[in-house]
């Protein structure tokens, strides 16, 4: 079984007072993640799509989910975790519950707000996810990246043609997270930005899935705009 894991889980505090999670602003006449859930419901691969949200937001996501979509079987409304992973967890608790968790269940995450993914991203993770347990998506650096360890003075600008930015889906073995996950120590569990981390700190490799620069997260304001005008460009 594969399924598409949707984690609108976000507040949105870098959006600015707004009033509202960022994933249900609208863009181009439709809440973010309604373009974002759009690209899930069409690849038939997934059994079936979960959202996970903030729980004081599932009434409106379900809402939001019957106005657009309309398939409420297959698209799933959850309450999300207190933290990324802990969202994750609850989706793969759900898979569990439903008796369709195992060895090759799949699930392809991803953010919200990244409402331009294209479904040959999401063939390719499921596609790498199959043969190698886990995979990230990501595109080379453009620019120069620099490190500083006290955020004050730069302790390290590692070369450019070794860094990677990196985007969603993350992609992998449901079961094999899970075993993962539970298996790290809360001092590792507080070092973890992502899910493919925990792969890594465990020695698993993660190949990379070519992304698309825009392939972007709306995260601010001007965010927005750019998506506004992707949209056009589309139409």
């Amino acid at each position: 079984m594969i399924y598409g894991v949707v984690l609108a889980g976000g507040v949105g505090s870098r959006m600015g007072n707004v009033g509202k999670p960022k994933q249900y602003l609208l863009v181009g006449g439709k809440p973010i993640l309604i373009h974002t859930l759009e690209k899930f419901y069409m690849q038939s691969d997934f059994e079936k799509v979960l959202v996970l949200c903030p729980a004081e937001w599932m009434t409106h996501t379900k809402n939001l989910v019957k106005k657009y979509i309309r398939d409420t079987g297959r698209v799933i409304v959850l309450a999300g975790g207190e933290t990324r992973n802990e969202t994750i967890m609850n989706a793969i608790r759900y898979i569990e519950s439903e008796g369709k968790l195992d060895e090759e269940t799949i699930i392809v995450t991803h953010d919200s707000v990244r409402p331009f993914v294209t479904q040959r991203i999401l063939e390719e993770n499921i596609r790498y996810a199959k043969e190698y347990g886990a995979c990230d998506t990501a595109v080379a650096a453009t620019d120069t990246i620099v490190c500083s360890d006290d955020n004050v003075v730069i302790s390290d600008i590692p070369e450019r043609r070794r860094m990677y930015q990196g985007q969603t889906p993350q992609t992998f073995k449901a079961l094999k997270l899970k075993n993962l996950y539970y298996a790290l120590s809360e001092e590792e569990k507080a070092v973890l930005t992502d899910a493919a981390k925990i792969f890594v700190m465990k020695g698993e490799k993660v190949p990379i899935v070519n992304g698309e620069v825009f392939n972007i997260k709306i995260t601010y304001p001007y965010d927005l705009r750019v998506a506004e005008a992707l949209l056009g460009e589309k139409c």
